[in-house]
């Protein structure tokens, strides 16, 4: 099944694959800039367009809603069109709906170009990219091909506030989306350079795609809430069903559906017809392991984007220009371990690459938890940002070619809607959790700093008790001066409650980063499921020498398909080692999922 791409390669490899590269991680920087752009500019783009922050806040939340409920169709809508036709007709959605957010007079038609059309557009680009990086480059290049895209990604959510801060400042926000029109022309330009993957008739499974839809709407909107409405114990004026926040009970509603979309798929495969998604691929350990270190990284990776910008912006009180050139030591760190890495050890351990890279990350959360003192400056995140970014890096440079590589070239482009369905679903719980976290810990402080504070009149402890007990904003100390001046707070006593704030909003950011150091040491608990061997590497050891090493019987392995031989060669050794035979026919059934198989795939 993979002969076709793999005889493309050589030709890609030979010729132009800087290019077809080039155009390749220019879509997922496009696909990334959005959101990092729109987070630094929401008060300049609501007051333009006559609406409030919550409106500003309602399109961020819709365009990622789109995005990850429609990613596992969107790749199987690749399948069935061809990756490369996929991705030109979502950069053409796309750029419609750039253009529209540029021109936008008004809420409702931002919420149609951006949340909507580009949406849409991104659904189908982003699990394209996947599947044609593995068409174009050999399985010993593809590490480093995934690697330089998901750099890509990450440098537009470091590089985002700078270039939104700068444009929005010195020009329009409206400039960025008019310059991704531009970018979208130039991609398509070169879209031809690129190997395509010959398309494979189906049918499109829609009441599996209603069903993911519904499912993973459900559970995102329900994240996405959860500052707004609370996780469990509802928040002052928020909805609530039998005395529970709403959130839960849509988080809960969106996985008992995603569970019925499984059964559902499952029931396809087993009468022979053709199904969104195989659920024999989430048996995969490879694919799994690599899944789960993408939820993983993103869950971090946001959750880190989320909170340092606070420090710099708001305690700190730097614009959005100084902001992004204080994150921007990630992002070098990132693209020179993402692309230095693979070429440096082509053949390294993906496992140990991963693992490392992780300690990197761990390393840099846990300076910033001792960064947190007062007086600290913006130098504190310098080394944090470096570390953090080469451990990112590390992670970009194994984690596509390992999911990819753990099945059939056919195969990618629902691994491309699954991929970045895990990577919406990361993003979104990380911002959710650890603005959850740095939210709750800043208004528990603030409330007992100013109940332990004698510089306080007991009138204001009285009303603070009241009416800081739903939520304190997290504010600069210029927004909150101008709040006790307006409210009649001078004096000693606008000085004592200064001074809780400032001490609040540190223990605010050192917990928030210390339950991002948590997260990404959990992480590491997981590194087990990501193979030893190199994709494209013939490997140093001995697969059944592997195994035992894992404590893992062969046959337990091959059951739940090829983990990591079905690229690298494995054709060539066909032969030398049992597992391998076995590796091939669980490939064999991941691909044709025949239906005595199919018998055992309910979830």
């Amino acid at each position: 099944m993979s002969s076709q791409p793999a005889a493309q390669t050589g030709g890609t490899a030979a010729t132009g694959a800087g290019l077809v590269l080039a155009v390749l991680a220019a879509g997922q920087f496009l696909m990334t800039l959005d959101s990092s752009v729109m987070n630094v500019s929401m008060a300049v783009v609501a007051n333009d367009l006559g609406t409030t922050i919550s409106g500003i806040q309602t399109a961020i939340t819709l365009y990622t809603l789109v995005m990850a409920t429609l990613m596992i169709t969107g790749g199987k809508v690749g399948t069935i069109i061809g990756r490369r036709r996929a991705f030109g007709l979502g950069l053409l959605v796309y750029g419609a709906g750039s253009l529209t957010t540029a021109i936008a007079p008004n809420l409702p038609v931002l919420l149609l170009g951006w949340s909507l059309l580009e949406g849409i557009g991104a659904s189908l680009i982003m699990p394209a990219i996947v599947a044609l990086v593995a068409a174009n480059f050999p399985p010993e290049r593809r590490a480093a091909a995934y690697g330089l895209v998901a750099a890509a990604g990450a440098m537009a959510v470091a590089a985002g506030p700078l270039i939104g801060g700068a444009v929005t400042t010195f020009f329009s926000w409206r400039y960025v989306f008019a310059g991704e029109v531009v970018i979208v022309l130039g991609i398509l330009a070169f879209l031809r350079k690129v190997t395509d993957v010959p398309p494979v008739p189906a049918r499109v499974d829609y009441v599996g795609s209603l069903l993911s839809v519904v499912g993973l709407g459900a559970f995102v909107y329900g994240v996405l809430q959860t500052s707004e409405w609370g996780w469990v114990v509802p928040k002052s004026g928020a909805p609530q069903l039998f005395g529970a926040s709403l959130s839960i009970w849509l988080m809960v509603l969106g996985l008992l559906v995603v569970l019925l979309f499984l059964r559902w798929e499952a029931r396809l495969v087993r009468r022979g017809r053709e199904p969104l998604l195989r659920p024999m691929m989430l048996r995969n350990r490879g694919l799994v392991g690599g899944l789960t270190m993408f939820f993983a990284q993103y869950l971090v990776q946001a959750g880190t984007f989320f909170a340092v910008p606070l420090f710099l912006s708001v305690v700190l009180e730097l614009n959005s220009l100084q902001t992004g050139l204080r994150i921007l030591p990630l992002s070098v760190a990132l693209l020179v371990s993402a692309a230095g890495i693979p070429k440096a050890w082509p053949a390294a351990n993906p496992r140990r690459v991963v693992r490392l890279g992780l300690l990197s990350v761990l390393a840099g959360e846990l300076l910033l938890v001792g960064g947190m003192d007062p007086g600290s400056s913006a130098a504190v995140v310098v080394i944090p940002m470096v570390l953090i970014g080469l451990g990112l890096g590390a992670l970009a440079s194994q984690l596509g070619a390992v999911t990819v590589s753990s099945v059939p070239d056919s195969e990618s482009a629902e691994v491309g809607g699954l991929q970045n369905t895990g990577t919406n679903l990361g993003a979104s719980l990380g911002t959710a959790l650890i603005g959850s976290v740095l939210l709750a810990t800043l208004t528990a402080a603030v409330v007992s700093g100013i109940q332990d504070n004698p510089a306080v009149p007991a009138s204001v402890k009285s009303q603070a008790s009241t009416q800081l007990v739903s939520g304190v904003p997290f504010i600069s100390d210029t927004q909150l001066s101008q709040a006790l001046g307006d409210a009649g707070v001078t004096g000693s006593t606008a000085d004592a409650i200064m001074q809780v704030n400032q001490a609040a909003r540190l223990d605010a950011l050192r917990n928030a980063f210390a339950v991002t150091a948590l997260l990404t040491a959990c992480a590491l608990f997981f590194v087990g499921q990501i193979p030893r061997r190199a994709p494209g590497s013939d490997g140093s050891k001995d697969a059944d020498q592997e195994e035992e090493e894992e404590g893992t019987e062969p046959h337990e392995e091959a059951r739940g398909s090829a983990p990591d031989a079905n690229e690298g060669g494995a054709g060539q050794r066909a032969g030398r080692h049992t597992r391998t035979s076995l590796a091939q026919a669980g490939e064999r059934r991941l691909g044709e999922a025949r239906p005595s198989d199919a018998a055992r795939e309910h979830p």
